[in-house]
């Protein structure tokens, strides 16, 4: 037993921490159903903003990770991009089981979010889109490579998964863990990875920069393909001009502003 000089002493050691928690705690306040609401709000939006700009058509898919728990992200039910409402959003774990599906039925790729999420804590939102202007750097020698000054956050590289190399012969879907892992490695540190003959996943620290660079994934694919097709040296941009262009390089919510303003308003 403690000497009552100790009991004291460690009595008062105790409010101390107990009061420093509750400081703590009062500073960093849990979030809200508000948050929640917002989050989805903007998964809504970031749905139909790439329906419309025809990124993302009867299938793909947008996510977000869970703003009050990482392990956890947001995804819509198996549905067309364009029709997406609150009650078609599920909550999954990051080997992509749901939560509460509801007799929802989930997306059958999921597991390209639920595995990169897992290796890239830095990535808090992901795009899939099977966009036919990116498909053909996909299963071609041409690489996709930064031509547009926008789109300076494809370097160092934009790697090329093939499911063959993990499971033979497929429907080229990444139907399960094993080939979401795979897709994630192959995307590794990099901001976009394509599917062979499939489309291609890109990453972002947030939902407008994820969204952000799909749309500009697409430009600058669009972009190269004309260069190309002129028939002579394409000039991309170097290291010391990507040097220039950081990838963080102007404020996103212009743009993710001006994306959601051609939305149609609610009633």
């Amino acid at each position: 037993m403690l000497p009552p000089d100790w009991r004291g002493r460690a009595l008062c050691l105790l409010i101390v921490l107990v009061a420093a928690c509750g400081s703590a705690a009062a500073q960093a306040p849990a979030p809200t159903e508000a948050n929640r609401r917002d989050t989805i709000d903007e998964l809504l939006a970031a749905n139909h903003v790439l329906a419309k700009l025809k990124l993302l058509d009867a299938f793909g898919h947008v996510t977000i990770r869970h703003p009050a728990n990482p392990q956890r992200y947001l995804m819509a039910r198996s549905i067309a991009p364009a029709l997406v409402t609150e009650q078609d959003i599920i909550e999954f774990d990051l080997d992509s089981n749901p939560i509460e599906a509801r007799g929802r039925a989930s997306s059958i790729e999921r597991f390209i979010h639920g595995e990169i999420y897992k290796l890239r804590p830095d990535v808090n939102a992901i795009v899939h889109s099977h966009s036919p202007t990116i498909i053909p750097f996909s299963v071609s020698k041409t690489p996709l490579r930064p031509i547009s000054h926008v789109a300076g956050f494809l370097a160092p590289a934009v790697p090329i998964y093939d499911p063959r190399a993990t499971v033979g012969p497929s429907n080229l879907l990444i139907f399960n863990r094993e080939l979401g892992k795979a897709l994630a490695e192959v995307l590794g540190q990099n901001t976009v990875a394509l599917i062979r003959g499939h489309g291609n996943a890109v990453v972002g620290a947030s939902l407008p920069w994820a969204v952000l660079r799909a749309v500009y994934t697409q430009l600058n694919a669009r972009v190269e393909l004309e260069a190309i097709a002129l028939g002579h040296e394409v000039i991309y941009l170097n290291e010391d001009e990507l040097k220039q262009h950081p990838v963080e390089v102007f404020d996103v919510e212009r743009p993710w502003q001006n994306f959601k303003a051609r939305l149609p308003k609610s009633p």
